[in-house]
């Protein structure tokens, strides 16, 4: 055998033992792109490679799982969340049972350039614009990602209230913030103050709570 050749061999003897034991079969495109004809007919492509796959896939009957990786992998950063949001897994799929062949999509979050200290931010706000891409029906849907922007960015604040470091909505993936950050803007907004409002609010409002606990007060002499 030549490489190819044991490649094929491998990927479908795989195949068959996962079958006989009642098992769903996932492959890579790589499979389809090389010897679509051999693999069986339960199995489910995932298309990550690029665009224009899909449609191959299911036009000859098979499923597909779509997340291609210019649009919907995580760890590339220069993947905008409006890219996201924007992605759409049934394109040139206008046969409805073709349709139907698509399970869906995933966003795939690898690990060459995340650790603990940048895995949240990198994940989110882009995996919720795929997820709203995903869950919605078609006609439903944004034409511009703009009319998403304000619910998407209301949704990363209450990320962040929770606890979960999700990245600003400006730039790209986990850009850090300009100044304060859209959460500061989007409290001033619900609470109708301006700055110099909220300024004074949360000195007071640090102030009563520290006399609460017996604190001594020191403040900045800026009053």
């Amino acid at each position: 055998m030549n490489e190819s050749q044991a490649y094929q061999y491998f990927v479908l003897r795989a195949q068959n033992i996962a079958l006989s034991h009642g098992y769903e079969i996932v492959n890579w495109e790589e499979t389809f792109n090389n010897f679509g004809n051999k693999l069986s007919r339960k199995t489910v492509v995932h298309n990550w490679l690029g665009a224009g796959v899909a449609e191959k896939v299911v036009a000859t009957g098979l499923r597909c799982i779509v997340s291609n990786q210019d649009k919907w992998y995580l760890d590339h950063l220069d993947a905008t969340w409006q890219q996201f949001y924007m992605n759409e897994p049934l394109t040139n799929i206008t046969n409805p049972n073709q349709q139907k062949l698509v399970l869906g999509g995933e966003v795939c979050m690898w690990g060459e350039h995340i650790d603990g200290s940048d895995i949240e931010q990198t994940i989110w706000p882009r995996a919720a614009a795929a997820a709203e891409r995903l869950w919605t029906p078609y006609d439903n849907l944004a034409k511009d990602p703009r009319q998403v922007t304000g619910r998407l960015a209301h949704f990363r604040c209450l990320l962040n209230q929770r606890g979960v470091a999700a990245a600003p909505l400006a730039g790209l993936g986990r850009v850090a913030p300009e100044e304060p950050g859209s959460c500061y803007t989007q409290w001033l907004t619900k609470h109708h103050m301006n700055e110099s409002q909220a300024y004074q609010y949360f000195v007071l409002r640090a102030q009563n709570i520290a006399l609460s606990h017996g604190y001594e007060i020191v403040n900045w002499y800026i009053f």
